[in-house]
């Protein structure tokens, strides 16, 4: 079993900058790849970024290349999302999954085994 918990959101104004963590627990969040999403209101959970344990595989949602990164401290079992230069359609809520290492970073949801429960990020423009 896996329990993850994200914090960091907020209200920020556009091109702002936030960063959101992603901790994880239980003993074998160590074999887990993990990404974040977001859903916006009345929008389907989207893929934003992905990091897989070794931190070798990484993807980036198209539209938050350049602006978005994401890394992970293993030691301290938590994935980071740095946000830069948001703007208003970046507002959603932000969760995070985990998913086996082995499977890769897949860009629908249902792949991923365990999820947070979420952390608001409004960018007021």
């Amino acid at each position: 079993q896996v329990q993850l918990v994200e914090s960091g959101g907020g209200l920020v104004q556009a091109g702002g900058s936030l960063r959101l963590l992603c901790v994880g627990s239980g003993r074998t969040f160590s074999s887990y790849g993990t990404a974040w999403f977001r859903q916006a209101p009345g929008k389907e959970r989207e893929f934003v970024a992905g990091i897989s344990w070794s931190s070798d595989n990484i993807h980036y949602k198209t539209s938050v290349k350049g602006r978005f990164t994401i890394a992970r401290d293993n030691t301290k079992n938590t994935v980071y999302l740095q946000m830069n230069s948001l703007q208003s359609e970046d507002t959603a809520v932000y969760y995070c999954g985990a998913i086996p290492d082995e499977m890769g970073l897949p860009l629908w949801e249902r792949a991923y085994n365990f999820w947070g429960q979420g952390t608001q990020v409004t960018v007021s423009s």
